[in-house]
């Protein structure tokens, strides 16, 4: 596909690509979404540096779910209900600072279709796979923060490191583990 294909190209159809393997169409998608995701974010929190990671870990979970979207809603839609959903798990690891009501307002869980748990563990085994070739360092990190589910401030105590170096080490983690994913796909 030429790249002014691209540019015209509805959602539907990058969507349709970047599920087939089009890394060029995925790149597309998050440009088209970056702007409006990560400034929702920083109206939210007022901190550019999360909303800098809520935009990664999101478009992470985009990426790995693509063939999980239904086109019952736009994309634009599905795409803001990750992020909505990624904020709320976000202010959950701060729930001191949340007003009971706000603790209410996740969707509730629905169970995965046999098909969707094929996917989901196919694509579970692609991450580990991408995870065990990162780095000693950013593999602690990342397991430190993703799977532990430690806050930024319980990783920086954890090893004696100033707040910002954390931030930014997650921050590259997770934009090589996306590399390497992107790279096998």
């Amino acid at each position: 596909m030429e790249i002014d294909d691209y540019i015209v190209a509805t959602d539907a159809e990058l969507v349709e690509l970047a599920a087939g393997g089009d890394q060029q169409a995925f790149e597309y998608l998050f440009t088209r979404y970056r702007e409006s995701i990560e400034r929702l974010f920083e109206q939210r929190l007022n901190d550019k540096d999360t909303a800098s990671d809520l935009l990664q870990e999101t478009f992470i979970k985009v990426y790995l779910h693509l063939d999980n979207y239904s086109k019952s809603f736009t994309f634009g839609q599905w795409v803001y209900t990750i992020a909505r959903n990624t904020l709320i798990d976000h202010l959950r690891r701060r729930s001191d600072d949340i007003s009971i009501d706000e603790r209410f307002t996740a969707p509730a869980a629905s169970t995965p279709t046999p098909e969707e748990s094929v996917i989901i563990s196919q694509t579970q085994t692609h991450f580990e796979a991408s995870l065990n070739e990162l780095s000693e360092e950013y593999r602690r990190i990342i397991k430190m923060r993703f799977l532990d589910e430690y806050s930024y401030e319980e990783i920086a105590e954890k090893l004696g490191r100033p707040m910002n170096t954390v931030k930014t080490q997650i921050r590259r983690a997770k934009s090589a583990i996306c590399k390497m994913i992107i790279e096998k796909e």
